[in-house]
């Protein structure tokens, strides 16, 4: 399967969820920026992966992604993201989302598994009451210190400044 294959619109989306559910699958949701891939993101990704049967990643789009972290990102752009991700064993399918949270896109596709990393706690995690409120689970997977995009930049930028 080529990478690209794996990003999809919502409404392709919502129908290979069915799919998938009608043959007793579990889907796993989560989301994130993924700026720049890094072991962090790898690690979380697989433990999320591991939850369930099928995991769907929500990619913030370029214009979310600057209204939360600042008009300098993102460093890489949607496509290039989406292709990267999708290119990961591990993730099955590859979705935007435009909103500064995945609320709208939790509640299009109601996972069975909802998945952050253990910087949040479940009441904190968007989502976490659709879910549950379906019989869903929301959960945490323990992240790999000292890894994140942030620290990655800041490493590039005090190089070039030194």
């Amino acid at each position: 399967m080529n990478s690209k294959d794996k990003i999809l619109s919502l409404p392709d989306l919502q129908e290979l969820v069915q799919a998938w559910r009608s043959e007793g699958q579990q889907i796993v949701f989560t989301n994130g920026c993924f700026d720049i891939l890094h072991l962090g993101h790898v690690d979380y990704l697989e433990k999320a992966r591991q939850l369930g049967d099928k995991l769907v990643l929500g990619l913030n789009t370029d214009a979310s992604i600057s209204r939360i972290k600042g008009p300098s990102r993102p460093l890489q752009d949607e496509m290039s993201r989406a292709r990267v991700m999708a290119s990961l064993l591990f993730v099955d399918a590859v979705v935007f989302f435009d909103e500064n949270t995945p609320l709208e896109l939790i509640k299009a596709l109601q996972p069975d598994i909802l998945v952050k990393g253990d910087d949040y706690t479940i009441e904190n995690i968007v989502g976490q009451d659709v879910v549950t409120a379906r019989g869903g689970e929301v959960k945490t997977v323990p992240l790999v210190k000292g890894y994140s995009t942030t620290n990655i930049v800041r490493k590039i930028e005090n190089q070039q400044n030194s």
